[in-house]
């Protein structure tokens, strides 16, 4: 097969399971190092020609991640289009499973066993805690409801404020942030790269717990490391 991928995520999990079949990939897809594959834009403003010129047996989206637009342009012009959902981690493990399918992989790969095993043995660490969990500045922006993200921080103890919020990536000012009240703010290095000068100093008084962002925001291998590495950080910025 012929697959274009459109989302980080699946890339990742594509190259991993079956090196060779990705001739596509935007030029956010930057796991794994050293991919072989033309880069035909990014997931909001892929390249339809490209993509087309390629002649993909198959392209893999996201409904969040890539524009209804580009994937109704790329059907017109006679490609086929899976679109997955991910807003919880038990949707990501059954869309993995249907894409990898859908890319003609024989069996289910080790990995992504592993990553199931991995957050079945996840269980809050020590009592519960609230947090805003910002994915950008200029202006601020928050983890709101039905969120990948938010499913993961809450498996592992750790509610955010916005939770039931109507958006899912409300505009917050920092004054209401800063009154919320939480115990802890999230602060992952994608798709706003936050980093310990740059972040934290906008909550004072608020312990800060900086994240890998693909460890939060990616649904493929990095799930089988995703809850250690994110307990650790979250232990780290509570101490």
């Amino acid at each position: 097969m012929r697959v274009v991928s459109l989302v980080p995520s699946l890339t990742e999990a594509v190259a991993v399971t079956a090196p060779g079949l990705l001739v596509g990939v935007t030029d956010w897809c930057t796991h794994p190092a050293g991919l072989d594959a033309a880069r035909i834009g990014g997931t909001k403003n892929p390249d339809v020609a490209a993509i087309t010129a390629l002649r993909p047996d198959l392209v893999i989206a996201n409904e969040e991640e890539n524009r209804a637009p580009d994937l109704a342009a790329l059907r017109a012009a006679g490609v086929d289009v899976l679109v997955t959902e991910v807003r919880t981690l038990d949707q990501a493990f059954r869309e993995l499973d249907r894409v990898l399918r859908a890319c003609g992989v024989p069996s289910r790969p080790g990995w992504l066993d592993r990553a199931e095993e991995a957050w079945a043995a996840v269980e809050p660490d020590g009592p519960p805690v609230t947090a805003i969990v910002p994915i950008w500045r200029r202006p601020w922006m928050v983890l709101g409801r039905d969120t990948f993200a938010g499913d993961l921080l809450a498996r592992l103890g750790v509610r955010h404020l916005y939770a039931d919020h109507a958006e899912r990536y409300p505009r917050v000012s920092l004054d209401e942030l800063g009154a919320a009240g939480a115990d802890l703010v999230v602060l992952p290095d994608e798709p706003y790269r936050f980093t310990a000068d740059d972040g934290p100093e906008a909550f004072p008084g608020t312990a800060a717990a900086l994240v890998d962002g693909r460890l939060l925001t990616w649904y493929g291998p990095s799930l089988a490391e995703a809850p250690g590495g994110l307990r650790r950080a979250l232990r780290a910025a509570r101490r």
